[in-house]
């Protein structure tokens, strides 16, 4: 077999499953929004729940999917830049730093469900804060931190050392060179990781049923860090395994339309700065 035929096959073979992947998210699309986008209203989005009567809204689920998602951001960003700035640049190559890095892929790779019963035992029993909307937030927090660390790792490790040596030869410290240069050389990659760790995190479930709960507070909206907070995947889950609202169908199909619209216009409303500041950064290319 010549080289130019396994280049064909391979490349035939690579457009076959690209066109497949695409199907199936064609499919995917169609299917969730052509069942749900005819039950969603503004007194649907906005309006608050039912137990029993029909034509209950998700406001305050939607509400605190966003609260939950700020939350642990700005508990697990700081954090998580912080610990890929020092693995990059300050931490030593030894095999303590080799067994930090072998954690930090061990901990990505652990199902979302143990983070959540450890959550429960962590922040619902041991530090008694109940079902809350902090303690889901804390948890989901631990859920991003792995990937957050490694995502500022390689992105700092991407940026060409020339700028670094060039930026201590001109006299700055590590703190102005990793603050002035690396920092906003990386911010493409830093802002597509967490954007990812950001549309994982909302529409993640089996975290915050363990910690967050599977109700919500009488006051709408609530800015409680202690009040429970059912997040519009939760709710997804719980009205179509549990509840007994009379169009408990209808909601889980608006509420399954709604988080797939929210999750792709937050990667939206992110990723197009982050293509932009991309662009500037290289000079338009």
């Amino acid at each position: 077999m010549t080289s130019k035929t396994t280049d064909r096959i391979a490349t035939t073979f690579f457009w076959a499953a690209g066109f497949v992947i695409m199907l199936l998210l064609a499919w995917f699309l169609i299917r969730i929004l052509g069942d749900g986008l005819p039950h969603l209203s503004w007194k649907f989005i906005f309006g608050k729940p039912q137990e029993i009567m029909a034509g209950g809204g998700v406001g305050p689920m939607l509400f605190n999917s966003f609260y939950i998602l700020f939350l642990s951001l700005l508990f697990s960003v700081p954090i998580g830049l912080g610990a890929g700035i020092y693995l990059t640049i300050y931490a030593k190559q030894n095999r303590f730093t080799d067994f930090i890095r072998i954690s930090v892929e061990a901990l990505s790779s652990v199902p979302s469900i143990v983070f959540g019963l450890f959550g429960f035992l962590l922040f619902v029993n041991l530090m008694d804060l109940k079902f809350s909307i902090i303690g889901g937030a804390a948890t989901l927090s631990l859920l991003n931190l792995p990937v957050l660390v490694r995502v500022t790792e390689e992105s700092l490790r991407s940026v060409p050392e020339s700028y670094w040596e060039a930026s201590l030869a001109l006299g700055s410290t590590r703190w102005q060179a990793i603050r002035k240069v690396l920092l906003p050389a990386a911010l493409p990659i830093l802002i597509t990781g967490i954007t990812l760790v950001a549309g994982r995190a909302l529409g993640e479930s089996a975290i915050l049923i363990y910690t967050a709960g599977l109700s919500v507070s009488r006051h709408f909206p609530d800015f409680s860090p202690l009040a429970m907070g059912e997040t519009l995947a939760t709710h997804l889950w719980y009205v179509q395994s549990e509840a007994i609202v009379p169009d408990a169908k209808q909601i889980a199909q608006g509420s399954a339309a709604l988080l797939l619209i929210v999750v792709l216009m937050f990667n939206l409303l992110i990723g197009i700065p982050s293509r932009l500041i991309q662009k500037r950064l290289t000079g338009g290319k």
